[in-house]
């Protein structure tokens, strides 16, 4: 008998994504990458059923991109490297089909020079200012930071804020730059308004804060910025680790 992937599905469903936008999702990641996928929404009904326990790599490599947590954390049985049941229901090796003939699965992407890698539990701090308030705030968030090659995608713990937050970025030696997006709490200040913007975050040398400002329009239409903070945590993704830091930053 298998068992159904709720846990996946809660995921799609809270990111308001259907099993086709799902799909398509996991094929642009792989796509950005360099290591295209066929994700299609048979597939994604497949993991979402139990019938495929553990994605092949170069898929759970996009699917924590899309997402922004550890593939351990989406429902899936831990994956065997090698020899294991594959997509399509059947046992064998983990290869890829290229033109006809049967290849090993595309590698991982190379990590950085200095082969520093950034994913863990970060603490997420930045400061606005509201007009309408006439005050600064300070938006807290613990996230899931998880680094492929050069890219960083982190996605907000859903208990440490009712205010989803995610940021992609792209690190190029010491300085991460890309983009952010926040949906405000429907019961909040801002109605459930959708924010996003830019961000730009120098590394520090011990790879253990990230620090810079971002920028974004205000809710009077104007372009406003300040600074933002990411401070590490935790290197562990593990399910333990995320329950630990399930909740409101102090």
């Amino acid at each position: 008998m298998t068992t159904p992937n709720s846990v996946l599905r809660a995921v799609r469903m809270g990111m308001l994504m259907s099993q086709d936008d799902f799909a398509r999702a996991v094929r642009d990641a792989g796509s950005r990458a360099g290591q295209p996928n066929d994700a299609n929404k048979r597939l994604v009904q497949r993991w979402e059923a139990g019938t495929t326990a553990s994605p092949r790599p170069i898929y759970a490599r996009a699917l924590e991109a899309v997402t922004g947590l550890p593939i351990e954390s989406l429902g899936f049985a831990l994956t065997i490297p090698l020899a294991h049941v594959t997509d399509d229901g059947h046992g064998g090796h983990d290869m890829e089909p290229t033109n006809g003939h049967i290849a090993p699965a595309a590698p991982a992407a190379e990590p950085r020079p200095n082969g520093n890698n950034y994913s863990g539990v970060w603490l997420s701090r930045y400061e606005y200012f509201s007009s309408g308030r006439d005050s600064s705030f300070t938006g807290l968030h613990y996230v899931v930071l998880l680094q492929h090659g050069n890219r960083l995608s982190a996605r907000s713990l859903p208990g440490s804020s009712d205010s989803p937050l995610t940021m992609d970025l792209e690190i190029d030696s010491h300085v991460a730059t890309g983009t952010w997006t926040e949906q405000t709490a429907t019961d909040g200040y801002y109605l459930g308004a959708r924010y996003h913007g830019a961000i730009q975050l120098l590394v520090e040398p011990t790879g253990r804060r990230m620090t810079g400002k971002w920028v974004g329009f205000g809710k009077e239409f104007d372009v406003n910025t300040g600074p933002w903070d990411l401070i590490f945590q935790s290197a562990s993704t593990n399910k333990a680790t995320l329950e630990t830091y399930n909740h409101r930053p102090a």
